[in-house]
């Protein structure tokens, strides 16, 4: 036991010692500039650093979401999924945005998250996007663009309004550094960059049915969509007019689901009522979660600007003729996906909910952001420790099988401190405190009288007759009753001896007697 606890203690730090932390579900291997370009590190760091939030990781499993404290105040990054989600995890998860006032951002580019997804009327494709008027291009040494591919798409994306109901004044004005450094939300539009993106499709569900429209009814909001050519590449051959690849014309890029109305507990702000103890009261929250078809997005390749221009990026999109989104809003330029993703972060948390007491809403270290690391697929050594810890995780996060745990615990701990009497007719000894071999062995000399009791004891057994009932049985009838002369040798005989392989041989035969 002393061993296999050091083991468990020190086997873990010799796997990770000298290896750089990666937050990454869509690169293989570590090391190397294309690694580092495909991790979220930068993310996790302007969240922590400039922003302030308390970032923490789930390893386990997203099924402990409603058990983190202030669910309301803690948004769950699930970024690029390399696993599917299950069934039980997106029941959890869709709880604790609609029952606890959660956030989640979902971003992939497959159906990893579809079981998650279609919870809220959401799908994504299996195939990447292919975009021929809203595409980025990269650029040579000479700063000269090179011919673009379809796979980078840029949307024009919203932070809280839906695109499609937006007045198309607005849709032309973009959120210029003024409106982002105040934090202006409305009204405008900022630029987000994808590389190789899927699309995403909504379908309304019977909760989103007009007639039966309340305060409390969720809010469907697309936020970036791709153009109206946009088509998704099936068959793998980038060709537009191949009617293998579905073009629907409404190919969301982004899409935020609110909850207004979730009644939850916390801090609030003086004149509130509704007293439960101390400063703790009734609180309406919004649960919000906000689907993105592409994981990239948040990668360090296009997160910050400076990163962005080294791997060939610019801030404008001038030189790209047709498929420039300055075409539809002026002096907007691009400045990382950092801009956009930090002012949705911080829309979808509490920071503006007046009932919620002015030292939490404006202290960001009372917000957390927990990156998901358990939907990435582990190392040969490590995945048996994490299927582990993920298990016990499940099982204990669920109240009826936390209890029936400890019970079988109990009970296996109760059977460890029984010590059973050996009884004559045992083989082995059942007593969990004798390592070594038994301590009385049998008798050579008893070994044929031994299996003489078995087969007795068989056709007993076989012919329904008590012990008293095979007693007064005559010889001649048992005989009959054995029918094997092997057998019948070996009840009656007094004069044979038997070696002990030829008693193994007949202990097969007594086990394989009455079976035919």
């Amino acid at each position: 036991m002393a061993t296999t606890m050091v083991l468990l203690l020190i086997l873990p730090m010799i796997f990770v010692a000298g290896k750089s932390t990666y937050y990454s579900a869509y690169t293989e291997g570590e090391g190397g500039d294309i690694s580092s370009l495909a991790q979220v590190t930068d993310m996790r760091d302007t969240m922590a650093t400039d922003e302030g939030y308390f970032i923490a990781n789930t390893m386990s499993t997203p099924m402990l979401v409603n058990d983190w404290r202030d669910p309301h105040r803690t948004a769950l990054m699930i970024i690029g999924p390399e696993k599917p989600i299950a069934e039980t995890e997106a029941d959890a998860i869709y709880d604790f945005v609609t029952k606890n006032g959660g956030k989640v951002i979902v971003a992939a580019d497959g159906t990893n998250a579809n079981r998650l997804a279609e919870k809220f009327g959401v799908t994504f494709f299996d195939s990447p996007l292919n975009d021929e008027n809203q595409y980025w291009n990269e650029y040579d040494e000479d700063g000269q663009p090179i011919p673009g591919s379809w796979l980078n798409v840029w949307g024009l994306a919203a932070v809280s309004e839906d695109v499609n109901d937006m007045p198309s004044s607005y849709l032309r004005q973009g959120c210029v550094d003024t409106d982002v450094l105040e934090e202006n939300r409305e009204n405008c539009r900022l630029p987000v960059m994808f590389r190789s993106p899927t699309g995403m499709k909504f379908e309304p569900l019977p909760e989103d049915d007009p007639s039966q429209a309340s305060e409390n009814q969720r809010k469907v909001k697309i936020l970036s969509t791709a153009s109206p050519s946009a088509f998704i590449d099936v068959q793998g051959n980038g060709l537009a007019d191949d009617q293998r690849n579905p073009a629907p014309g409404d190919l969301a890029l982004i899409i935020r689901i609110d909850y207004p109305g979730i009644t939850t507990f916390d801090k609030v702000s003086a004149g509130s009522g509704g007293l439960v103890g101390g400063n703790t009261r009734e609180l309406q929250v919004t649960g919000s979660i906000v689907f993105v078809s592409d994981e990239e997005a948040f990668s360090n390749r296009l997160w910050s600007l400076d990163v962005a221009v080294e791997n060939d990026m610019s801030t404008s999109c001038e030189q790209q003729d047709n498929n420039c989104w300055l075409n539809t809003v002026r002096e907007t330029y691009w400045q990382g996906n950092e801009q956009y993703f930090s002012l949705l972060i911080d829309d979808m948390m509490e920071h503006d909910n007046p009932k919620l007491a002015k030292s939490i809403r404006d202290d960001k270290s009372e917000f957390q952001i927990v990156f998901d690391e358990s939907r990435h697929v582990t190392g040969i050594i490590s995945a048996p420790f994490v299927e582990t810890m993920g298990t016990v995780v499940l099982l204990t996060s669920n109240t009826f099988l936390k209890w029936l745990v400890v019970l079988n615990v109990g009970l296996l701990l109760l059977v460890a401190m029984m010590v059973v009497p050996e009884k004559e007719n045992w083989r082995h000894i059942f007593d969990l405190t004798r390592f070594k071999e038994r301590p009385n062995k049998l008798d050579p000399s008893s070994y044929r009288e031994r299996v003489q009791k078995a087969l007795f004891t068989k056709v007993r057994v076989h012919h329904d007759l008590t012990r008293d009932q095979m007693a007064i049985k005559p010889p001649a009838e048992v005989q009959t009753m054995i029918g094997d002369p092997r057998l019948v040798e070996l009840a009656y005989s007094q004069s044979r001896k038997y070696t002990p392989q030829e008693l193994r041989q007949l202990m097969v035969a007594i086990r394989r007697w009455g079976k035919n």
